[in-house]
């Protein structure tokens, strides 16, 4: 499938299935700019960004019909061996507005392996988070921290949290990047993270809930 057929397909024909899910507050897809791929490999084809009120409705909504024909129609574009599922808490950083014709940056977070995941969360989300808001140019920003329940299960979470930053353009994203703040930040977070494991996708934000 080719990347058009399949974000053509997200976009419209499985959102329409989604749309009909019960219990969902928000649902969100993120789709590669399409000159991404040129540059390098992807480490995903998109971001789908579901909530709900609880890990109760989450359990409630496994067991609708309405999920498993979700669930179905997944298997007509989507690869599943190479597919991550994370439950997370969010945490709003930077609480802006998110531009209408503006990109998205994610960032799939490994922490330091010598950190714990108490210590790492309370640092990125009180620390290096308020860092972050200093950058001008990022218009909003998310972090979504795995949720502690996870790390009791087997195998671990392939990753400790994702980190969002809207910007107005890439050219803006840029300019962050080289700035005194984004060094600041960029210098913060080699302590924080295993940037060797850590993965980001430039995305257009597509809101079907």
């Amino acid at each position: 499938m080719s990347i058009k057929t399949f974000q053509t397909y997200w976009r419209n024909t499985h959102a329409d299935i989604v749309r009909k899910l019960p219990l969902v507050k928000k649902y969100v897809q993120s789709h590669p700019l399409i000159n991404s791929y040129d540059k390098n490999k992807l480490p995903y084809d998109g971001l789908a960004e579901i909530w709900v009120e609880n890990t109760d409705a989450l359990r409630t909504l496994a067991d609708t019909k309405e999920y498993k024909d979700v669930a179905a129609d997944e298997s007509n574009f989507i690869d599943s061996q190479n597919t991550e599922l994370l439950l997370t808490d969010e945490h709003i950083i930077k609480d802006g507005i998110v531009p209408t014709l503006g990109v998205k940056k994610i960032e799939f977070v490994k922490k330091n392996s010598e950190l714990e995941v108490e210590d790492f969360q309370h640092y990125w989300k009180n620390i290096h988070g308020l860092i972050a808001t200093d950058m001008h140019n990022i218009r909003r920003y998310t972090q979504s921290h795995t949720k502690k329940s996870g790390y009791k299960r087997s195998p671990l979470p392939r990753w400790d949290g994702i980190a969002i930053t809207w910007f107005d353009s890439l050219d803006a994203m840029g300019k962050t990047t080289g700035a005194l703040d984004g060094l600041r930040s960029h210098d913060d977070g080699i302590e924080l993270i295993q940037s060797d494991e850590t993965s980001s996708i430039i995305t257009s934000e597509h809101v079907i809930i």
